[in-house]
């Protein structure tokens, strides 16, 4: 196997073809492997086989390129996994409505993988989770419907993903990436693989180690995310300017790190991942005290942006029930088309509950569905700034056209600090921050 993958005649499978394994599918098939994809969404799997590209992060050309160099193809199924010299799994990894871990996606291809795999084959999960499932879940599966044994005949390791949508510095090749394999030969073979295509690879000494590797990485995120919150919070009833504060500190050139506050946490990464954590953690009979609070106060900020748009609207003398609201960006972070657990529409749905008429207007999000609640996004034409009684920025977009925006608007709730460097003469009397 290792030869193979040395030369480039190993067959990579990459099981989800959406944030984490699109981009991972086409930088294995740019450099000369040939990749089967599967993807369970026979809208993205049709898209795949016609070079049609649905990620941000993966060049429209180079998705085309591999594509018609037949170096890449997607299936809906799992019949072609023995062609497969390494699975790559990348599924979402959910929790429930109780925060506890939905690891039913991952359960599921893991079994239907074990029902095909064959000897010399090595298995990645790459999707993020509690320390132990790689061992504890898809281990017993693998082996018990295979009826092979991991070390022997095949190879298993965690190597967690490093996605950070939108950014144009760090991509898959020259992020950093760390394996854990569940014994030496899958550790072996799981740093062999990464390392060809991947500038730097760290081994660690299990794929438990691995796993928590990334549960703490956006735990650290969490955390700090959650103290610049509350501080914004504590900015609010003091009357102080959050965003003066922080920038002010963040002059010192030692000792801090840049985090700011905003109208909740989104993505698939920082308001789930802790919880992974938190919740394994329980086994051991030990509660993680900052964990908790740091997602209950994230969790609070919807509500605190709701509350506050409610005390602007009193403020200018304008009626709650009817109040015309538009709602700038529904995707959880600047210039990217995701809006996985967008707390800007939480804040609509919440608005909506007041009364209140809401729009909202996202470049990258034309529209969104979420628990049948459907909305489309409307054009940012000449006229619906002015026509609003409040504008909420939810998403610092880099396209919006922000002083315009400031001076036809009769109020603008800004909870991203994205207009807080515009003239003071403009922002007097208009802007209210978070």
């Amino acid at each position: 196997m290792k030869r193979k993958i040395a030369d480039r005649s190993a067959v990579v499978g990459v099981v989800g073809l959406g944030y984490v394994g699109l981009p991972f599918a086409v930088e294995k098939a740019k450099v000369g492997y040939r990749v089967i994809g599967v993807e369970q969404n026979p809208k993205r799997a049709q898209a795949v086989n016609e070079g049609r590209n649905y990620i941000l992060d993966v060049k429209d050309e180079e998705l085309r390129d591999v594509v018609e160099r037949g170096m890449l193809s997607a299936e809906v199924g799992f019949d072609r996994v023995p062609e497969m010299d390494v699975i790559v799994v990348a599924v979402p990894t959910p929790l429930t409505r109780n925060l506890t871990p939905d690891l039913q996606y991952v359960e599921r291809v893991t079994l239907e993988v074990a029902k095909r795999l064959r000897p010399g084959q090595l298995v990645s999960l790459e999707s993020t989770t509690y320390p132990g499932t790689t061992e504890e879940v898809m281990l017993p599966i693998l082996e018990r419907e295979s009826g092979l044994k991991v070390e022997r005949d095949f190879f298993l390791v965690h190597s967690p993903e490093r996605v950070d949508p939108g950014n144009k510095r760090y991509t898959t090749k020259n992020t950093t990436k760390v394996v854990g394999g569940v014994g030496p030969r899958s550790l072996d073979a799981g740093v062999h693989f990464y390392s060809q295509t991947i500038e730097r690879v760290v081994p660690v000494s299990s794929a438990k180690a691995a796993e928590l590797v990334k549960v703490f990485e956006n735990t650290f995120r969490a955390v700090n995310i959650a103290l610049v919150n509350e501080l914004a919070l504590l900015c609010d009833r003091m009357g102080l300017n959050v965003w003066e504060v922080l920038d002010a500190a963040f002059t010192k050139p030692f000792g801090i790190m840049p985090f700011y506050p905003g109208p909740g946490v989104g993505g698939h990464c920082i308001p789930i991942d802790p919880h992974y954590l938190e919740w394994k953690a329980k086994e051991y009979n030990f509660n993680t005290h900052f964990i908790a609070l740091a997602g209950e106060i994230n969790r609070k900020m919807p509500e605190f942006v709701t509350e506050k748009a409610l005390r602007v609207l009193i403020e200018a003398g304008m009626p709650i029930k009817g109040a015309r609201v538009l709602v700038l960006g529904v995707a959880y972070k600047k210039d990217i088309a995701d809006h996985r657990e967008s707390p800007a529409i939480e804040i609509i749905k919440n608005l909506r509950r007041y009364g209140m008429q809401v729009v909202y207007h996202d470049p990258y999000i034309p529209s969104f569905q979420e628990e049948g609640f459907h909305m489309e996004s409307v054009p940012l034409e000449e006229g619906l700034v002015a026509a609003q009684d409040l504008v909420i920025i939810a998403t610092d977009h880099s396209v919006f056209p922000y002083p315009e925006i400031v001076r036809q608007a009769r109020r603008v709730l800004d909870t991203r600090g994205a207009t807080r460097h515009l003239p003071k003469e403009l922002l007097e009397g208009k802007v209210v921050f978070l």
